[in-house]
């Protein structure tokens, strides 16, 4: 009987390996995406901010906080929500410090990352918000290249399923009770995609609205955690589950409609985009408001 990887010969293939050594260094697929993520974050991010009037050398000031902190927060939220596998039976404690095996929980690197980024926008006399209206597309640029390294690291996938574009896996990272061959949903292909257009859609809404005072970064937040919702449902790895769904099933729904609440009160009390970036000078209208108050 012909598996489903030899039936359908269009299946994605998984990377034979992840880690390559240059002497007794190596280079992990999982740290390089993470890296080039940050870098395509970087960069789409001081072009933005050039255009809302900021120095693009205030970003990587700004990314010198919030970066490590956004890595610390997302392995500490991933340990927290994922115990068993360095607490539980036979787990390994050392292992929460692996942080180059895999294993970063975006909430906790949300919500970290913003700290860091508070504290380097107030030592750089920036508006918090506009910076992170400013940066709202390239944190979803950087997390559909991170997830590349899932890809490598052949991990995080969902369901089996014999759609032609099913994902190859290795029978050394094959979940129990799957017989070899058997394709399982790319999902980290589904989240990269997703991502990219939802970057794509955020840069078309904030230009053509003028989106202004945090409302850019509450719609990602909600671009996000859609896609994550239903990505989620499809994932089989271990997870821990209230009920019916999975954890970060819960946090995307009540994460993503926290972030509608907040992007509708935003902009009832403030309609428009800030004059500029700089805290002495900050103004609270967009340049173009009209007379009563109505972005053009």
């Amino acid at each position: 009987m012909l598996s489903l990887a030899t039936a359908l010969p269009a299946a994605i293939p998984s990377p034979s390996q992840g880690v390559w050594h240059l002497g007794p260094v190596p280079l992990r697929a999982y740290a390089l995406a993470i890296l080039l993520g940050i870098v395509a974050a970087v960069l789409l991010t001081q072009r933005r901010w050039k255009e809302r009037g900021g120095d693009p050398d205030q970003v990587l000031e700004i990314a010198f906080w919030a970066v490590p902190f956004g890595i610390v927060g997302g392995r500490l939220y991933h340990v927290v929500s994922s115990p068993d596998a360095y607490f539980g039976a036979g787990g390994d404690p050392w292992k929460a410090f692996a942080i180059w095996e895999g294993g970063l929980g975006i909430w906790g690197a949300i919500a970290l990352g913003a700290v860091g980024a508070y504290i380097g926008c107030r030592r750089q006399g920036v508006s918090f918000p506009v910076f992170a209206d400013a940066l709202a597309p390239g944190l979803l640029v950087a997390q559909a290249v991170g997830r590349l390294g899932n890809w490598f690291n052949q991990e995080l996938f969902g369901g089996p399923t014999t759609l032609p574009w099913g994902l190859q896996i290795d029978d050394a990272h094959l979940p129990a009770g799957y017989e070899p061959g058997t394709l399982f949903h790319p999902t980290f292909l589904y989240e990269l995609l997703w991502n990219l257009a939802g970057a794509a859609l955020l840069i078309w809404l904030d230009r053509r609205f003028r989106l202004g005072h945090g409302r850019v970064f509450w719609l990602y937040v909600v671009v996000y955690t859609t896609g994550r919702l239903w990505i989620e449902l499809l994932r089989i790895d271990p997870a821990e589950m209230i009920g019916p769904f999975r954890l970060n099933v819960w946090t995307s729904i009540i994460v993503g409609l926290g972030a509608l609440v907040a992007f509708v009160v935003v902009g009832r009390r403030h309609p428009g985009r800030e004059t500029t970036p700089d805290l002495r000078g900050s103004g609270t209208q967009d340049a173009d408001v009209e007379e009563h108050g109505t972005a053009r």
